[in-house]
């Protein structure tokens, strides 16, 4: 399926409410990010940590276009499609 921006507007339209997390774990470094989609569009919030006591961040905002064409066609799978 060929993920043009009307497609890409309308999986986002159809999968209101979707959410998946997503971990990755290092020696001395923590990281998760969680997706949702809401009122179409994907949002990401990333929560990272290190070894060092003060290295914690947390930051969320909207999906860039790139962003949100790779979480689509990562997830195609587990996300509704039908009628496209």
């Amino acid at each position: 399926m060929r993920l043009t921006a009307t497609v890409r507007q309308q999986l986002l339209d159809q999968n209101d409410g979707f959410e998946t997390t997503t971990t990755y774990r290092s020696r001395n470094y923590t990281e998760e990010r969680r997706y949702r989609i809401t009122g179409g569009r994907l949002y990401i919030r990333v929560s990272s940590n290190t070894s060092w006591a003060d290295s914690r961040s947390s930051n969320e905002g909207e999906a860039s276009d790139d962003e949100t064409r790779r979480f689509l066609r990562k997830y195609l799978g587990a996300l509704n499609t039908d009628g496209l």
